[in-house]
């Protein structure tokens, strides 16, 4: 049958002429453990260790062998894809494993109930969306209060009370032009008017440097890099990014967008105006290791000062555990090492096993709202197939006592000590080194200066990172990919089971790029013509 697309690239074509000129345009027929494979133009298969994972989708592995065999039992089963707005057991057991695992890695005993997703841009989402509803319903309840605070107001002045003429007054007579002598009517007239603008304005979201959270029309807003950003800028509430690793910085974030409402109070046969704090910051948000930033792992100290300063203002933590989380770092959530407790963890990627969509949301109890549940929905979330994979891949993780989050130590440990060796030999090229466990940063120094015009190019357009790894791709046999916003960082996110004759061969195959780029041999790095 016709493809009816005229040889055209109907498919991403932008992206796919990219990857050509970049020589990542590869089609890979297969996949196993930490392998992808290819045909070569002789039909014979060519495997390539792929470091990237699925951008931190292989925990363990592409198509584990239990997995796909689980996989293949439920559709020989006929598990339904399609059954919403039914029971679905097996998710409430999923939700219950995660529970189990949470207070073992916390301390805590609270519950969370989980919302399911298909994507972590899909749960980061749900997270904004119920913080927003919480937020909303406090907003509806401090409004109702001051609703009976004025009322109550009103009834004195008619018996003959005061308003007192205080800060709080002066301050709703800047806002709305209340002299000192005003009729107490125009008093509460004006506190009526003001708090009906205030109360309308848009939620703000906070977030570190840095952070990337998906793409989505939603999501995107908390990612910093403008690039993603800027251009639906208009479409969803905003997000003000902080330069958390700076002491102050974040609580000097809070109180730059502090808002209050006015309220009026009876007492001592007077009344007086009050301010009460609007909840105008719907979450802060962030990823216990940066992924697209470049593999920057938060610091202990950084994390509890955020704990600290969004306790003093009630404000949630919605924690990205995404791509650090199931077992990456060596703990199921990396937040764990931090000691950092969210109210809301998102988790995906290797959640599904690398083989399944599979995303959920964990909310604690004290700020869960259950009608929630009618206010969101996803047609693919919560089926049985994805949930059921979900829930193998956390008994994988769990067997013999948590044996492969110490395997992802171990592994972390092994893969980090060598690109270290590496930084130590090339330090004229390599800048640094970074990460947690098994989700591994190697960034390369400026090279826009290069003498090799190739070079300097590619790394003034922000491309060097993905030209390397066309090299390594094409001469070594290995698929690397730079991080989204920071591209001469390579991210490597390999598999628990990596083998040491597989960082053997990342290793001859970093050596070699490092040569190259220690030489300016930009030539060296161009795909055949």
């Amino acid at each position: 049958m016709s493809s009816g697309n005229d040889g055209r690239e109907l498919a991403e074509g932008y992206l796919g002429g990219l990857l050509e000129s970049l020589g990542l345009g590869v089609h890979y027929s297969r996949a196993e453990r930490d392998a992808l494979f290819y045909r070569d133009a002789a039909g014979a298969e060519v495997a390539v260790l792929d470091l990237v994972g699925g951008y931190g989708s292989t925990i363990v592995g592409h198509n584990h062998p239990e997995i796909v065999r689980y996989a293949k039992q439920l559709l020989d089963q006929g598990v339904p894809v399609h059954a919403q707005f039914s029971r679905h057991p097996y998710a409430n057991d999923l939700a219950g494993r995660l529970n189990t695992i949470l207070h073992r890695e916390f301390g805590t005993t609270e519950a969370y109930s989980a919302l399911f997703a298909n994507s972590g841009a899909e749960a980061v989402e749900i997270a904004m969306k119920h913080a927003e509803f919480d937020r909303v319903a406090k907003l509806t309840a401090l409004t109702a209060e001051i609703g009976r605070g004025v009322e109550a107001a009103r009834a004195a002045i008619d018996r003959g009370a005061v308003v007192a003429v205080d800060e709080a007054y002066h301050r709703l007579g800047v806002a709305a032009g209340v002299s000192p002598g005003a009729a107490p009517e125009a008093v509460v007239a004006a506190i009526v008017r003001v708090n009906g603008e205030r109360a309308t304005a848009a939620p703000i979201f906070l977030a570190p440097e840095g952070s990337f959270h998906g793409k989505l029309v939603g999501s995107v807003q908390l990612t910093h890099n403008a690039g993603f950003r800027e251009p639906f800028r208009s479409m969803a509430a905003q997000c003000r990014f902080v330069p958390v690793h700076e002491p102050e910085a974040l609580a000097k974030a809070v109180e730059s967008a502090r808002t209050t409402l006015f309220d009026l109070v009876v007492a001592a046969g007077g009344v007086r105006v009050v301010e009460r704090d609007l909840p105008v910051i719907a979450a802060f948000i962030l990823e216990p290791v940066q992924g697209e930033a470049g593999i920057r792992p938060f610091d202990r100290e950084t994390a509890q000062r955020i704990q600290r300063v969004c306790a003093a203002v009630d404000c949630p933590i919605i924690v990205d555990e995404v791509q650090s989380g199931m077992g990456r770092t060596g703990a199921f959530f990396a937040s764990s090492h931090l000691g950092l407790r969210g109210d809301y963890y998102t988790l995906a990627k290797s959640l599904g096993g690398g083989l399944a969509k599979a995303a959920l949301t964990l909310i604690r109890d004290s700020r869960y709202h259950r009608e929630f549940e009618l206010a969101h929905s996803s047609t693919f979330a919560k089926d049985a197939f994805s949930t059921l994979i979900a829930g193998r891949v956390v008994d994988l993780l769990e067997a013999d006592d948590g044996a492969l989050y110490r395997l992802a130590a171990e592994r972390g440990e092994r893969l980090t000590a060598m690109l270290r060796t590496l930084q130590d030999e090339f330090g004229t090229v390599v800048e640094d080194v970074r990460g947690a466990g098994l989700m591994i940063g190697l960034e390369f120094r400026d090279r826009s200066d290069s003498p090799s015009g190739i070079i300097a190019e590619q790394s003034r357009a922000g491309l060097l990172g993905y030209l390397l790894s066309g090299y390594l791709l094409r001469v070594h046999a290995i698929r690397v990919l730079p991080t989204a916003s920071a591209t001469n960082t390579l991210r490597i996110e390999p598999s628990v089971y990596v083998t040491d004759d597989d960082i053997a061969l990342l290793e001859k195959g970093l050596r070699g790029l490092l040569v190259v780029l220690r030489e300016h041999d930009g030539a060296a790095l161009l795909p055949a013509a």
